[in-house]
């Protein structure tokens, strides 16, 4: 009787302690995260997690949402698209998170965007930046701009603001690359430029001279080259020692203290199409820029700036939503209309963001304002 006793004692604290973990768990809701933690990415992983985190922390300070705190769920993809997948069907079908969120590059975004459309959960790509990736389906949206768009703005900086006509274009051999490339050939002719010749390198490409050499010869006006700071960095340096001297224009892959780091000297006067305006006088994008370095101890970039956007813009999609049903997540995710660290977030019908293009200069060795590019016409991306 003693034996038959203790064994409903314990299965009534073992019941008890497992409805006191589902009820802990309600009181919370559930956002998945995926950057490149380790890996050839990992300082951009790095501010994007730190972003992220710094997001869910205000949100919680601030009572949460509707009643309930955030907890972010963090996987490190390693900037691989392989990784994404599983990562993407652990935070759906273990996790339960109700949105997914990343923080990474093109390549796993676009592999992960399909595993979250087909499970109807929304999803949220802070600023990878290749077009399929929200022609995935109608859960997929994206907090920053497409490839083309920036490609465009780049060239309306080079051929108009800068005066620049004859222009040599460096391209990386990537989605980040190719992407930006385009649109910026497709306004070449609108701006009056020429481009003189076009020359590809790869990721894993840290020498540059036979490209140095060949640039040199082309005596352009400008150059354009996209590249992520680990790659744009030697090839600015190499650029600068061979004593070609003209303007070079990049994008937001150089937007990070490291590519600064990296360049030295020759990074001062290059100037970057990006999302963050570090001389802003927007509130939420000084405050931002406080807290973050504040919290991670190194300076802001535009990684970090762009998932603590996508954190933002899930919180407030799940407090108007009132709910944590896909659907209603969704049909609030597109009704966005929100001011943060970069910018005003409104959705178009396919889920893309329209906004102005931040021009950033290195000048005394940071990051700081150039120029505003705000052309609704130019920067609108695809609808469809």
């Amino acid at each position: 009787m003693m034996k038959k006793f203790s064994a409903i004692v314990l299965a009534v604290v073992l019941l008890a302690g497992g409805l006191g973990g589902i009820a802990q768990a309600a009181d919370k809701i559930k956002i998945g995260f995926h950057a490149p933690l380790t890996g050839f990415a990992a300082s951009d992983g790095k501010s994007a997690s730190e972003g992220a985190k710094l997001a869910v922390e205000q949100i919680n300070a601030a009572g949460g949402v509707n009643g309930k705190m955030i907890e972010l769920v963090i996987y490190d993809d390693q900037a691989k698209a392989a990784q994404a997948i599983p990562i993407a069907n652990k935070l759906i079908g273990q996790d339960k998170i109700v949105i997914g969120v990343s923080g990474s590059y093109s390549g796993p975004t676009r592999s992960a965007a399909g595993v979250f459309q087909e499970a109807r959960i929304p999803y949220i790509s802070a600023y990878a930046i290749h077009p399929d990736i929200t022609r995935a389906g109608n859960y997929v949206f994206r907090t920053s701009f497409l490839g083309a768009v920036q490609g465009r703005g780049g060239a309306k900086l080079v051929g108009e603001t800068l005066g620049k006509k004859r222009v040599v274009v460096i391209t990386l051999q990537n989605d980040f690359g190719k992407s930006l490339a385009a649109g910026f050939k497709s306004a070449a002719d609108r701006f009056g430029i020429r481009i003189i010749n076009e020359y590809q390198y790869s990721i894993k490409d840290r020498q540059f001279g036979s490209i140095v050499a060949m640039v040199k010869a082309d005596k352009p006006d400008a150059i354009y080259a996209s590249g992520y700071y680990f790659t744009a960095g030697p090839l600015v340096s190499q650029l600068r020692a061979a004593g070609v001297t003209v303007p070079i224009i990049g994008q937001e892959g150089y937007d990070s203290q490291k590519f600064i780091e990296i360049a030295g000297n020759a990074a001062e006067g290059v100037i970057i199409t990006t999302s963050l305006d570090r001389d802003s006088d927007v509130p939420e994008t000084k405050s931002f820029i406080k807290a973050f370095e504040k919290k991670a101890g190194f300076k802001v970039d535009m990684v970090a700036a762009s998932a603590h956007t996508a954190i933002m813009v899930a919180a407030d999609s799940l407090k108007r939503a009132g709910s944590t049903n896909p659907k209603a997540l969704r049909k609030a995710i597109a009704k966005t209309n929100l001011r943060v660290s970069t910018g005003t977030i409104t959705f178009n019908k396919l889920g893309e963001v329209v906004k102005a293009v931040q021009n950033q200069v290195v000048k005394d060795g940071n990051w700081h304002r150039h120029s505003v590019i705000d052309d609704p016409k130019l920067l609108a991306p695809p609808k469809e």
